[in-house]
């Protein structure tokens, strides 16, 4: 690994969402390559809700450890790549100033599915959502399609070339749907602004992959133990990591990603989809599968033999649907996610994963249903994870217990699954959600989501796939 920054870079970059998983992340490999190869890519992170995490850095000058979880023993290093955190509710005009000045050159995003203001099942932009409607209106926006487009506007009214939009997030041919996102919003703020995003503004897709768990009080305690430095704000991830980016980048200008250990490519297509249904299919599924069923993390999920075998199944539906990146074996990757998740140093939480599954659904598991579907195949599995996603959004766990739901649409899903009673009924009405089943999928999936569905609602999740529901 390239030895950490020896100096303070200038901001080159700015990043919209700074959550654990970019700090775990896209700051350790961008620090890495600036380590390797220089230039000036410090980062200037923004918080779009909360002043959690600023208030946690900035006491610490904006450094923190990232915590390497290995099964034989956990490694920490000090990152030091951010120069500033900003809080974006606070002062809307400090991060538009922030992103339109010209040493910016790359704007990167992890802000979720759920914020990019678009419609899952469909990709096209939710010119209805409350905050896109503000910020069609106002000079100050608050969604990340919001800030991108105003902070462009001020680029091309000040003579300054666009920024590259580097996005992060688990959507599929992500760079071109943000792209498609932001040319729609501009254009209706104004024509002459799109036209020259399109013309000259970069959107590289890229797939990227750590799993990285939320940080508890306890870690604080740990990782003050490990590194006898006191640490408001560490990060907690798996060894693994990798970034595939797409090589498309304005005026081709970027950190060196590859010495770093970043796959610079000039396609990222088949990445992405190995990466969403194997690993986010996968992991979605035992999230709803396993919280049903009792188990806190990932790890505990996988270690019991029957989810082992689950997951293996799902697998084995999964993969006929993906097209292998070149060179890859898709048995040997699906071999390598298993060990991933068994890993007992990470707790991934189940509960974590499952947050916002009406935004995830459509990529992670509908994508691959609809091409098994198309090409005749059954998929007993991964019908089974729609019917479990299905009882978790209603709000009520196996044993009774209220389930707290974390989602867009988590109060208008506990509606629609409270309208009927019987498990088919509950089935045939959240298949009508069109935000997340299209009309086509959703008539193809009444008979085998139902199907799983009475064995899920009748004998619990554990039986259900012991008795082969998969």
């Amino acid at each position: 690994m390239p030895a950490d920054l020896t100096y303070q870079p200038k901001t080159g970059i700015v990043h919209l969402g700074l959550g654990a998983f970019f700090r775990a992340f896209g700051c350790v490999f961008i620090q890495d390559a600036m380590a390797a190869r220089g230039g000036e890519w410090g980062i200037l992170g923004v918080s779009l809700r909360s002043p959690d995490t600023r208030d946690a850095l900035r006491g610490q000058n904006w450094a923190y450890s990232s915590v390497s979880l290995a099964p034989e023993g956990e490694q920490a290093r000090w990152i030091t790549v951010l120069n500033d955190v900003l809080v974006a509710p606070e002062d809307p005009d400090a991060v538009l100033a922030a992103m339109a000045k010209p040493d910016v050159r790359i704007v990167t995003l992890t802000v979720t599915e759920k914020g990019y203001c678009h419609n899952p099942a469909t990709g096209a932009l939710n010119i209805d959502h409350a905050d896109v409607q503000h910020d069609l209106t106002h000079d100050l926006p608050v969604s990340t399609l919001g800030f991108l487009v105003r902070a462009l506007q001020r680029r091309r009214a000040e003579g300054v070339a666009p920024f590259t939009v580097l996005t992060c997030d688990n959507l599929p041919e992500n760079g071109r749907l943000v792209r498609g996102l932001v040319l729609n919003f501009a254009r209706r703020l104004d024509p002459e602004l799109a036209d020259w995003i399109e013309a000259e503004a970069k959107f590289p897709c890229t797939m990227v992959d750590r799993i990285t768990p939320a940080t508890t009080a306890a870690d604080l305690v740990q990782v003050a133990a490990l590194t006898g430095r006191a640490d408001a704000a560490p990060v907690m991830h798996e060894p693994f990591a990798q970034w595939v980016i797409e090589d498309d980048f304005v005026d081709g200008v970027r950190p060196d990603f590859a010495a770093a250990g970043g796959e610079m490519v000039q396609g990222v297509t088949a990445h992405e989809h190995m990466k969403l249904r194997m690993l986010n299919g996968t992991h979605s599924a035992l999230a709803y599968t396993g919280y049903l069923a009792g188990h806190e993390t990932i790890a505990q999920t996988v270690a019991d033999p029957i989810f082992a075998g689950y997951v293996r199944q799902l697998w084995a539906e999964i993969m006929p649907a993906v097209r292998a990146p070149e060179g890859v074996s898709l048995t040997k990757y699906a071999d390598a996610l298993f060990n991933r998740y068994a890993n007992p140093g990470i707790r991934h939480r189940t509960w974590q994963i499952a947050m916002d599954g009406s935004q995830k659904l459509p990529q992670r598991i509908l994508g691959s249903l609809a091409t098994n579907l198309k090409e005749g195949r059954e998929s007993p599995a991964l019908c089974l994870a729609v019917a479990a996603w299905m009882r978790y959004v209603g709000g009520v766990d196996e044993r009774g217990e209220t389930i707290d739901v974390r989602d867009p649409l988590a109060a208008r899903l506990r509606d629609v699954s409270d309208s009927a009673n019987t498990p088919e009924d509950k089935v045939a009405a959240l298949l009508g959600v069109r935000d997340v089943f299209s009309a086509d999928l959703a008539a193809q999936l009444v008979q085998p989501v139902t199907a799983a569905a009475v064995k899920l609602w009748g004998n619990g999740t554990r039986a259900a796939i012991k008795e082969g529901a998969t």
